[in-house]
This record gives C-alpha cells, sequence and structure tokens, in this order.
C-alpha cells in the first residue's frame, strides 16, 4: 500500500495527522510506504519574525478567535501526547522547510527530518523560516549542518516542492493533511487512529476484491 500525505510542517492537525497515522500502521498488518508531500496553508512572505499568535490574530480577525481556536487544538493534540505551545511558536514561509524535507528524502530521513522541524516549531519556539536555523536541525539530526545549508543556499529542491504544490492543485486538496492511498483513496484531515485503521483495512478489502474479479 502506498500512502502520500500533503502536508505542512506549521499546521498542527497535520502534526496530529502524522502521529495519527503511525499510531495506526503499528496496528495495520500491511505492508504500507508513507510519503510525506509538501503543502503550504499560506504561501506570503514573512519578512521578519513574528509570533503566530500576533500572525493569527491579525488573519482571524482578533486575539480572542484566535485563542480559541489554539486551545482546541492544544487540546485535543494533548490528548494525544503531543505538546503545542503556541505562546512561543514563530510564523514561517515553510517553502525552504519543505525543500530541506525534499533534501533529507534523498538520504533516506524524511519522516525523521518532518519530525524534527515540527517539534522545533511546536515545541521549541524555533523560527523555521530562517535557512541558519533549518540548517541546525538538520544537524540535529546528525546531518550536515554546512551541506544543509548549502543546499538551502541554491535552487536546489525547488522543483520538487512545486511539483507537490501543483499536484495538490491538480487533486483539489484545500486542507490538509490529506492522505491519498494507492493513488485512488482520499482521506483529509487528522482522522483518530482507529478511523485509519478501518480505512486501510476496508481498502485492502476492496483491492483483494478488484483483484479476484
Amino acid at each position: 500500500m502506498d500512502i502520500q500525505v500533503w502536508s505542512d510542517v506549521i499546521c498542527p492537525w497535520c502534526y496530529l495527522g502524522r502521529r495519527r497515522l503511525e499510531r495506526a500502521l503499528s496496528e495495520f498488518p500491511g505492508d504500507v510506504k508513507v510519503t510525506y508531500r509538501a503543502y503550504q496553508l499560506d504561501p506570503s512572505p514573512v519578512p521578519q519574525p513574528l509570533p503566530i499568535k500576533e500572525a493569527l490574530a491579525a488573519k482571524f480577525g482578533g486575539s480572542s478567535r484566535a485563542d480559541q481556536m489554539f486551545e482546541h487544538v492544544t487540546g485535543v493534540a494533548a490528548a494525544d501526547g503531543l505538546r503545542l505551545d503556541f505562546d512561543h511558536a514563530i510564523a514561517a514561509n515553510t517553502f525552504d522547510a519543505h525543500r530541506l524535507i525534499a533534501w533529507a528524502a534523498g538520504q533516506d530521513r524524511q519522516p525523521d527530518m518532518l519530525d524534527a522541524l515540527q517539534r522545533a516549531h511546536f515545541q521549541n519556539g524555533v523560527d523555521i523560516g530562517s535557512r541558519t536555523a533549518l540548517a541546525d536541525i538538520a544537524a540535529g539530526l546528525g546531518l550536515s549542518r554546512d551541506a544543509a545549508l548549502a543546499y538551502l543556499e541554491s535552487d536546489a529542491g525547488t522543483n520538487a516542492v512545486n511539483a507537490d504544490l501543483n499536484e495538490a492543485r491538480e487533486l483539489g486538496i484545500t486542507s490538509v493533511p490529506t492522505f491519498v492511498i494507492d493513488g485512488k483513496y482520499a482521506v483529509q484531515g487528522a482522522q483518530e487512529s482507529a478511523t485509519l485503521v478501518a480505512a486501510l483495512e476496508e481498502i485492502t478489502r476492496r483491492e483483494a476484491v478488484d483483484a479476484g474479479r
């Protein structure tokens, strides 16, 4: 089974969705390959570091509405064992972070890099729009900081990220996380692990029936 996951690094539901998918796969007996694909909730440039609470308060019409959203997702994530610290999270354009994930994928470290970036953003208050910060995150995984920074300072990975963004548009993906399974089944949102297991089992059953026809 092949699962393509479109997600954005700074999307809390994507962070939660990845945790729930990993838990579901630990309970699912089938052979599954997971690939994470780039998506940007907001491609706008972020000229200087800005607390995400300020950025989203401006976007959603005030701090009260934004705080309600933060409190809700923080509580849901906590129930799944994830800590989200929006008091220190920094708003960032994630294009370079997605490029770094593509670089790590070439070294068979894609899931590790995505996890490191999400922890840096949601738990450690790291500005993942900063190329030097991204290089530090790579070094924290035991990868070459100098190689990561040189990669980020070039145009490498740009085509790979743009290809993911274009495919998301072609597929009509407008919210993340979106899981595309075997190229023809889509599951949207940070579904509960049990729901994901049930979906994978149903897809396996359907494929077996189709193969037997």
